[in-house]
């Protein structure tokens, strides 16, 4: 007896059952996997227009014929909607959905506390240091130049703490004015923590209470006659002054996003301005990933969605267009920052001059990721005739190896695509149980930890496999794949050539040992030859944090019962590490907090 073939999925008899509320609907295909995410005032309305429609567009129609099941939560508000469907967007990637492509975390000016003297420091990552995180800044340069700027005005020290507790005199910082040398007592904490306090109200954007504050204490110290301090506080005025009256010039009056969307050859760039207290903290391209016909409101509008919901959100969104739900999405952002969100798409003056150099700035960063993509898609046709494959590849990988005298080695494994780097996938494997300076081991354990994997049936397998080096790094790479049972894969050795000259590189197929010698002018050997640099630069980045981290730590680390306290006491009292190690037992009993047994514990640890 045959077996019943499964019954296509009836949209129309869904529809019947749904409620009239808002929410949010999911489609499944056949397999399970998610199509689409979306979000409706009236679910009944909404889904029942994907089903009812005689006629659809040719994208709706081709993900409406993958359909096999739609699962629906409901919500109290469209609002509690949209934010639940930004949410599953972000987490599930569903394939029809306009998907943001964004998952660098944004740095952040950090400002200790619970410290007598507290500093200002660069910050990406989790914030779960007790003080206080000023931005998100729209990039890593934003964020220096401001600690620069904040290092000119404040003089509030930015030097790691162990560098501050261990200084016995003034650093340059203090020498040529940017810093007041709290490490040696140089200011007392009353006065520091007032620079400190200054420095805060101007990062919250009160540059002016800073300035009416200042004038005041200028006054006061010249009235007791101390014209030094009230000179320097003069300065500091006149250069806060000159900041404000330079941001007047070229920045915004208001706390704003100016956002601008454009769309060509299937890709989309939103390219963003970013004002913080009337100063600009630069621009920031983002290309989400896009399905068939998008239009640039229904880009902006899910970009505001997965952006915003999550990050602080300023006062003002300026938009190159209207877009969709804009009232619905200015009121949830108003509910989620607990302010009121503007979403304007009509303006005047000097929103206007900076939505036009959002909109250019849209325009130059699609038109350059395009030339770019179309010169990567040449090198891949390029590469695929090279190396007479069947089809251009989609994954290439590349591995180096990187050490110094055989210290700290560290394997790099870069990725590149279609699209061309893709970082999130980059690997780096550090290199132990080997003897120092054996390459073909490294690149042997190297590639056994990555390629384990895959032969367990985890991880993407590449179509290409790059091996910086000649025949004897290829051989490794071909008894790994042997042992591991991994098959399926190109593997290709990169030979530097005669005088290593960049174009002269030699390509060795690994399963037939023959080479090649594309020469300067192949399109392809200029990818294979970017993708070497990268897992180069990969590799030799890897190795120099091992280094310098295998070289910062302390022989005194290791000693039971010294910690940080009384490592950095030994250090100060012998004047290093040298003056510790030339010290007897008698004279490190000494030292607060070493008793006799410690004593003789840490000179045996020094001494062998």
């Amino acid at each position: 007896m045959q077996p019943t073939p499964p019954q296509a999925f009836d949209g129309k008899a869904f529809v019947r059952t749904l409620t009239t509320s808002p929410g949010v609907y999911r489609y499944f295909d056949a397999e399970g996997d998610l199509l689409y995410v979306g979000k409706a005032g009236n679910l009944k309305k909404r889904v029942g227009s994907y089903f009812l429609k005689p006629r659809m567009e040719p994208r709706i129609a081709s993900m409406v014929s993958q359909i096999e099941r739609v699962e629906i939560t409901v919500t109290r508000t469209e609002g509690e909607a949209l934010l639940l469907e930004s949410q599953l967007i972000k987490s599930l990637k569903p394939r029809y959905n306009i998907l943001l492509r964004d998952d660098k975390s944004y740095p952040y000016i950090y400002l200790s506390s619970k410290e007598d003297y507290p500093r200002l420091a660069f910050h990406r990552g989790a914030k779960n240091l007790p003080g206080r995180y000023f931005g998100p800044y729209p990039s890593a340069f934003a964020v220096r130049e401001s600690l620069n700027l904040m290092q000119k005005l404040f003089k509030v020290r930015q030097c790691e703490d162990s560098y501050f507790r261990n200084r016995s005199r003034p650093c340059l910082q203090h020498q040529i004015g940017r810093c007041t040398a709290p490490c040696v007592q140089l200011i007392t904490v009353d006065d520091y923590r007032s620079d400190v306090r200054h420095a805060e109200m101007f990062l919250d954007g009160r540059s002016s209470a800073v300035i009416d504050e200042l004038v005041g204490s200028m006054e006061l110290a010249s009235k007791s006659l101390e014209f030094e301090r009230a000179a320097s506080m003069r300065d500091q005025v006149a250069a806060l002054r000159g900041l404000q009256a330079q941001h007047h010039v070229h920045g915004a009056s208001a706390d704003m996003d100016v956002i601008a969307c454009r769309i060509e050859a299937g890709m989309a760039c939103v390219s963003v301005l970013f004002f913080r207290n009337g100063i600009s903290l630069g621009t920031r391209d983002f290309f989400p990933r896009l399905p068939l016909d998008a239009e640039p409101g229904d880009v902006m509008a899910q970009f505001i969605a997965q952006y915003y919901l999550d990050r602080p959100v300023p006062r003002e969104l300026i938009l190159c267009q209207p877009i969709p739900d804009q009232e619905i999405l200015a009121e949830v952002l108003t509910q989620q920052s607990g302010r009121t969100v503007e979403l304007k798409a009509s303006v005047r003056g000097e929103r206007a001059r900076f939505l036009q150099m959002a909109e250019r700035n849209a325009q130059a960063s699609l038109t350059a990721r395009l030339a770019s993509r179309q010169t990567l898609g040449a090198r891949f046709d390029d590469l695929q005739k090279l190396l007479e494959l069947d089809a251009a590849p989609r994954r290439i990988e590349c591995f180096d190896i990187s050490h110094t005298m055989g210290e700290a080695t560290v394997a790099s494994c870069v990725v590149f695509g279609p699209e061309g780097a893709e970082k999130s996938h980059y690997r780096r494997f550090n290199i132990a149980g080997i003897t120092p300076g054996d390459d073909y081991a490294a690149m042997h354990q190297a590639l056994t930890r990555r390629f384990r994997k895959v032969a367990e049936g985890e991880g993407a397998s590449p179509d290409i496999l790059l091996i910086d080096g000649g025949s004897g790094q290829v051989a490794q790479a071909l008894d790994v794949l042997q042992e591991l049972g991994v098959t399926g894969i190109r593997v290709v050795g990169v030979a530097k050539g005669p005088g290593r000259r960049a174009g002269e590189e030699t390509l060795i197929l690994a399963e037939s040992g023959r080479e090649l010698h594309p020469g300067p002018a192949s399109p392809a050997l200029h990818l294979v030859a970017a993708v070497r640099d990268e897992a180069h630069r990969f590799a030799i980045s890897g190795h120099r944090k091992r280094r310098e981290k295998a070289r910062e730590r302390s022989v005194l680390e290791d000693v039971p019962g010294i910690g940080a306290r009384r490592r950095s006491a030994l250090l100060k009292a012998f004047g290093g590490l040298g003056g510790v190690e030339a010290a007897g037992v008698e004279e490190l009993t000494r030292i607060k907090g070493i008793d006799r047994g410690l004593a003789e514990r840490i000179y045996a640890a020094l001494h062998g």
